[in-house]
This record gives C-alpha cells, structure tokens and sequence, in this order.
C-alpha cells in the first residue's frame, strides 16, 4: 500500500508518508524533525558539533525506525485484506468471521497474522475448518492479556485436547469475553478440566455452548466448579453429550439464576439426573428455552419435573421430543402447561402416548394465545385428536400459529384428515404445514385433498406443504398442477412426486 507525498504547510517541502492503515490501529502519529532544518538553526560557532551531530543521528535512526514499522504493519494490512478476500471475506476491525472457509494450513498461519492487526477485534468465529484443530495456539496466541475478543466460536474445528488446554488458559487473558462456543469437537472432553479453569475468569460470560463434545460424567462435576464464577450466563448448552448421564446428580445449575436457555438433549440422563433437576428446575425460574429432548428415562420417572415446570412463568419454549412420556409423565406436563401463557414453541414429536390423549392439552391450546410452533410428528395420533385440533383452530385460538408438524401419523384415518382441512384455512399466519406419511408407508389421498388445495389458496403467508408419500390420482394431480401454476412464486408444495400409478397394488 503506498500513499503520495504531501506537502507541509510551513515550508512547503515534500515529507514521507507511513501507508494508511486501519484507523483502529494506526491511532495518533509521531510527527519528526527534519534534519536539514535541524541543521540550518545549528551555529557551528556557538555550539560543539560532535555530540550535535550524534544526537541528530540517534533522533533520525529512531525516525526511521518507525516509519519503517509503520511501513511493514501498512504491507502487513495489504497482505491481510488479499487473504480475507481470497476467502471471500471483508476486513472489519472489530468482527472476522472465517466460518467454513475451508482453510488451508497456510490459511491458518496467515489467520493469525490478520489478527495481530486486528487489535480492537471482539468477534472471531473460526468454525466448521477442520485445519484448525491441532493449530489454535498458532492462530490465538498473539492475544494479549486485555484482549477485547467477546465472541469466539471453534464450532467443529477437531479441536485436540491440547487446543482445549489453550483454550483454557487463552480465556484470563480476555478482557470481557461474553460467548464461548466449542461445539462439535469431541476430543476436547479431556481438557474440560483446564478449560472449567479458564471459565472461572469469565464472569460475564453469557453463552456457553459445549455441544457434543465428548463430556462425561466428570465433567458435570468440573462445569459445577465453574458454574458459580458465571453469574451472568444466560445459554448453557450440554447436548449430544451421552457420557454425560449419571452426572447431574447434586449439580450446581441453581446457581445460574439469570439463566434463560437450557439444553440437554441427547445426554442419557438418568432416574437420579431428572430427580436433580426436579429440584433445580423451579429454582431457575428466568428460563425461557428447555430442551430435555431424547432422554429415555424421563419417560417413567419426569412425572415431578415436568409438574414443577409450572414454576417457570417466561418459559417460551418447550421440547420434550422422544422421550417415551407415559400416561401419568403426559398428564403432569399438561397440568403444568396450563400455568406457561408465554409458550411459543411446543414440540412433543415421537411420544406415541399422545394419541388419543390430545384432549388433555386442550386447555394449554386454548390459553397458549402467543403459541407459533407446534409439532406432534410421529405421536399415533387418531381421528379423536384430529376434531379436537380442529375444533381449537374453529374458536380462534391458535390464531398466531407458523409451523404446524402433524408428520408420520399414520394412525389418522380420512374423517381425520377431513375435519381438519375443512377447518386449516382459518389459520391466518400459518406458513408451514407438514402431514408426510412414514418413510415405509405410501398411502392414496381421499377426498379430503380438495379441502387441502382450497385452504391452501386462503391462507395468505404459507409457503411450505409437505404430503411426501401421499399418492396423487391422475384427476387430482390436474388439481395440483393448476395449484402449482397459480402459487408457483410463493408456495412449494413438496409431494415427492409420488402418483397411484406408481404403485398398482395399492389401486
């Protein structure tokens, strides 16, 4: 990068320039004497020359010093924003995002170069770059104590367990860092020991994302350590860590008392974790997400988890996915949902004790007025449940919904499917609708398809429909190709292009 001459206003002579950098690096700029004027008010009469002269060769040399440091840090910059534009990113000096960039070893070298020019950087994301892992220290280790960095996320960047020992004692050394995401690096799990270190310096950490990261039991024990430094997290998320179960007994989550957002899918809790976090659970009375989703054994002992979830007013979204509820589990979470109106999100796919038992939440339908997502894929539902929802959407209730999953009930038969396209149209703000049959089943559209097409034309923000599976007669395939024709800019209606003709058994 080179810069023209500019001339001094004084005496008009022409001085040299350092290249422009960024203004958060450049900062103020020393101005130096000239040595010819320095020279002309010298009076070699008065005045002994040698230690003149070594004085004004000392203030040259540092002169030039600088402006060379200033010259090389204004090429180190060209060279940087060749190499972010290489990735098809743009310099900003206070957020680099690499993310999936697919970065080369040589990319990872210069990476750590770009940061060092970088000084005000508070965002860094790295994730999904595999050649990152094994060469974090490489990258990060020109941060200074101080650093501004607030964001750093390492998602899937086979991290090693040495990274993860850098990381913890990369985390003192920032100033203020407030979202930390190590996500999808399983080799790290051996390192949490180091890294449960750092985190006690993090005290204004809010997001904290350990997402299948090969964790273990231990490891519940070593985050407790930490918890308590981390007065102000609002995101924890330990999913897809099946090591974990067995290691909330006695956990220390209670003191995260600001926390919002809980996940623990996947984590093979126990009867002794979900009875550890009955007694949590209404301590974190801030919580707006909960995901408890793929846990086996809440289904025969969350019966008093799930009735404490009533303690929980600003809860907005609740996932509780394949986790085998039983009767008894279903009915105390519908009792306790009864008490959640903030409810925005509701997702209670794969419990096949749902069917037949839909009415038990009729109450929380009917109350829930801010509810957006609803999904009950894959949950036996039958025509009983089928006039039951179509009876809630009837009186307004489910005014607000945008994503209804009714997938993979195979169960409901075509009075079902009837009532509830006759009455799908009311759902005004509805932009999503999937009704797919099982991967292993292929069933014929009744007459009730009518219904759907015409609902289709009267909701006014729908953009996605999923039938996959359900067989198109010829007469009515003329019905979809004449939906498709007039909704085609806004509307895909994803049938997997399966027709009857296709399977002459089933004719």
């Amino acid at each position: 990068m080179s810069q023209t001459g500019k001339k001094s206003s004084s005496d008009g002579e022409t001085t040299p320039q350092a290249p422009l950098v960024n203004e958060s690096i450049r900062g103020s700029k020393s101005r130096f004497p000239k040595a010819g004027s320095r020279k002309e008010s010298i009076d070699p009469k008065t005045t002994d020359s040698q230690p003149q002269d070594k004085t004004l060769k000392t203030i040259s040399l540092d002169a030039a010093k600088t402006l060379t440091s200033e010259t090389e840090l204004g090429f180190r910059m060209e060279e940087d924003e060749r190499f972010l534009q290489k990735l098809g990113r743009k310099a900003d000096s206070k957020c680099l995002d690499l993310n999936n960039c697919r970065q080369t070893t040589a990319d990872v070298r210069d990476t750590g170069e770009a940061i060092k020019v970088l000084p005000e950087l508070e965002e860094l994301n790295l994730s999904w770059n595999s050649k990152v892992g094994g060469n974090l220290p490489l990258i990060l280790q020109t941060l200074q104590q101080g650093s501004k960095i607030q964001t750093l996320e390492l998602m899937d960047c086979t991290l090693t367990s040495e990274d993860g020992v850098f990381v913890g004692q990369l985390l003192p050394r920032l100033q203020n860092p407030e979202v930390l995401d190590l996500s999808i690096n399983r080799n790290i799990g051996g390192s949490l020991n180091s890294i449960a270190h750092g985190l006690k310096s993090t005290s204004n950490l809010k997001v904290l994302k350990l997402h299948s990261c090969g964790l273990s039991q231990k490891s519940v024990k070593l985050l407790d350590a930490a918890f308590r430094y981390l007065r102000e997290l609002r995101t924890l998320d330990l999913s897809c860590n099946k090591e974990l179960g067995g290691g909330f007994e006695d956990s220390q989550l209670a003191t995260l008392e600001h926390l919002e957002g809980l996940d623990v899918r996947q984590c093979s809790m126990t009867a002794d974790d979900v009875l550890s976090l009955t007694q949590v659970i209404p301590l974190l009375s801030s919580l707006q997400e909960l995901d408890l989703s793929a846990n086996k054994e809440m289904g025969s002992y969350s019966e008093n988890l799930l009735s404490r979830l009533r303690f929980l007013p600003a809860l907005k979204s609740l996932i509780i996915s394949n986790c085998a509820l039983e009767s008894k589990t279903f009915t105390a979470l519908a009792e306790a949902s009864i008490h959640l109106p903030a409810l925005k999100i509701v997702n209670l796919s794969w419990n096949t004790c749902i069917g037949g038992n839909l009415k038990l939440l009729l109450e929380t339908l009917k109350l829930s007025m801010s509810l957006q997502v609803l999904r009950l894929s894959s949950c036996s539902l039958v025509t009983e449940d089928m006039a039951l929802l179509a009876s809630v959407i009837q009186t307004g209730h489910l005014a607000r919904l945008q994503k209804l999953d009714l997938s993979y009930n195979d169960s409901i038969c075509e009075a079902g499917w009837t009532i509830f396209c006759q009455n799908l149209w009311l759902l005004k703000e509805l932009t999503e609708l999937d009704i797919s049959l099982r991967p292993s089943t292929f069933r014929k559209f009744g007459q009730w398809f009518r219904h759907l097409i015409s609902a289709m034309t009267k909701l006014p923000k729908i953009t996605e429909v999923a039938t996959k599976r359900w067989l198109l007669p010829a007469s009515q395939e003329e019905e979809l190709q004449g939906f498709d024709q007039d909704h085609r800019s806004s509307i895909h209606f994803d049938h997997g292009g399966f027709q009857e003709a296709d399977f002459p058994r089933l004719n």
